[in-house]
């Protein structure tokens, strides 16, 4: 594939090979190992937010704001974020509208049915869309460099998406769709804007997305269930707010 959008037709297509897959072997597995399963992924999902929160010191960030900022840039973005989202409820409007799309599916009216498709379309959705291989493989694509961050990228959901369908069922098929609007969004961001965002505003934007990471973790590991559909807008904040503190430096 060497079209403009291939990275992000890849990633569509392996994330629903892994979810029918996974939906078809899951259904056979006991409760206890599908629970083991979830908890792997939130294991993991620690993991890929470590490192990237990492980017919290990266170079150009500490370069263009100085070494006491970027703290200060991911802590003002989650709790920017966080305000704004939680007043357009936008966890809500995301619980409802899959609720909704459950309807269409045909799924069961039945409660715990409803939270369990709820729980994973979000969660996957969240998880494949929030990393910063995301942002920087959709906008690498769109501008002709390449895909192969978004091929990387691809595997990893495969797997993710089989062991998640294990669990969820059909919530993780339908999380393909929010794959291809958001990379497919920023793929023709990249096409139009001809250049990626400064490596500072990446890495503010990155090391926001790692924390917001670590609550979908903490929610599969069924710790606390963090509203992180709300805290969204903060990865649009980050970027923005590091404009802000270079500008004013």
């Amino acid at each position: 594939m060497d079209f403009i959008g291939a990275g992000t037709v890849l990633n569509v297509l392996t994330v629903v090979a892994g979810a029918l897959l996974g939906m078809a072997i899951g259904g056979r597995l006991p409760q206890h190992t599908r629970d083991v399963v979830t908890d792997c992924l939130g294991l993991v999902t620690l993991l890929m937010a470590a490192l990237s929160v990492i980017d919290v010191t990266s170079p150009a960030l500490t370069g263009a704001v100085g070494s006491g900022a970027p703290v200060l840039i991911v802590l003002g973005s989650l709790l920017v974020g966080s305000i704004v989202g939680s007043l357009l409820g936008i966890e809500r409007w995301l619980g409802t509208l899959a609720g909704r799309v459950q309807a269409v599916v045909g799924r069961r009216d039945d409660s715990a049915g409803r939270e369990r498709f709820i729980e994973g379309w979000l969660t996957a959705s969240l998880l494949f869309c929030v990393g910063p291989l995301t942002i920087l493989g959709s906008l690498d694509d769109g501008l002709g460099r390449g895909i192969d961050k978004l091929a990387l990228k691809s595997v990893l959901d495969g797997f993710a998406a089989l062991a998640f369908a294990s669990t969820f069922g059909v919530g993780v098929l339908l999380s393909a769709v929010t794959v291809a609007v958001v990379q497919g969004t920023l793929t023709l961001v990249g096409v139009g804007l001809g250049a990626v965002l400064p490596e500072a505003h990446i890495a503010a934007l990155t090391a926001t997305g790692g924390l917001i990471l670590v609550g979908i973790a903490l929610r599969l590991l069924q710790i606390r269930q963090i509203p992180v559909g709300d805290m969204l807008p903060a990865l649009v904040v980050a970027p923005l707010l590091t404009q802000l503190v270079v500008a004013l430096g």
